[in-house]
C-alpha cells in the first residue's frame, strides 16, 4: 500500500502527517512541543522547486510506503495521479493500493501565514513562530486524520485507489 499525504506546499501539515503515520511523533492527541515540530523531516524545509515532487518519508510498521506532495493550487494534481495509478494497475496488473489523503483542511491561519512568511518571503523570524503556533493548534486534528486515513485504507477492500478530502477536519 502507498500513502500519499498532500496539501498546498507539502512541507508543514503533510510532514507532520507522515511523521505521525510513521510513529516518529507521540501517538496521542497531546500538543506537540516546539522541538518535536521543528525536528520533523521536511518540516519547513522545502522550496518552490519541490512542488509536485513525491517525497518519500519511510516505511510504516505494516510495510507500507509513506509519501507526501505539495500540489499548490492545482486541483487536478491528485485526480491526475489517480488516473495514472488506475492506468498502471489495469495495464501492468499492479495491485498496489494507493491512498491520497488531503491534509489541507487541518491547516489553521497561523500555519498558512507562517508558511507564507517563512517559505514564500524567507522571513523566518516571523514565519517559524507562526508555524509552531499553527502546528500546535492543529496537531491533534492531523493525528486523527492519520488514524482515519489508516482505518479507511484497511477497511476499503473493493477500491485500489482512494482519495480522502478530509473535509471533516475544517
Amino acid at each position: 500500500m502507498l500513502y500519499i499525504y498532500n496539501d498546498f506546499a507539502g512541507t508543514h501539515s503533510t510532514a507532520l502527517a507522515a511523521a505521525y503515520h510513521l510513529e516518529q511523533l507521540p501517538q496521542s492527541e497531546r500538543k506537540l512541543t516546539k522541538e518535536e515540530i521543528l525536528n520533523v523531516q521536511y518540516f519547513n524545509k522545502l522550496t518552490k522547486k519541490d512542488f509536485g515532487k513525491l517525497l518519500f518519508h519511510g516505511i510504516d510498521k505494516e510495510g507500507n510506503s509513506v509519501y507526501s506532495i505539495g500540489r499548490k493550487r492545482n486541483k487536478y494534481a491528485v485526480p491526475a495521479m489517480r488516473e495514472l495509478a488506475v492506468l498502471f494497475q489495469e495495464k501492468f496488473h499492479i495491485n498496489e493500493k494507493l491512498i491520497f489523503s488531503n491534509t489541507s483542511p487541518t491547516v489553521p491561519l497561523a500555519m498558512s501565514l507562517g508558511g507564507m512568511f517563512s517559505r514564500g518571503l524567507n522571513i523566518d523570524v516571523i514565519g517559524v513562530p507562526l508555524l509552531v503556533l499553527g502546528s500546535k493548534q492543529c496537531c491533534d486534528n492531523i493525528y486523527r486524520l492519520v488514524k482515519n486515513t489508516k482505518h479507511v485504507a484497511n477497511t476499503s477492500y473493493n477500491e485500489n485507489v482512494i482519495i480522502l478530502e478530509n473535509e471533516m477536519y475544517k
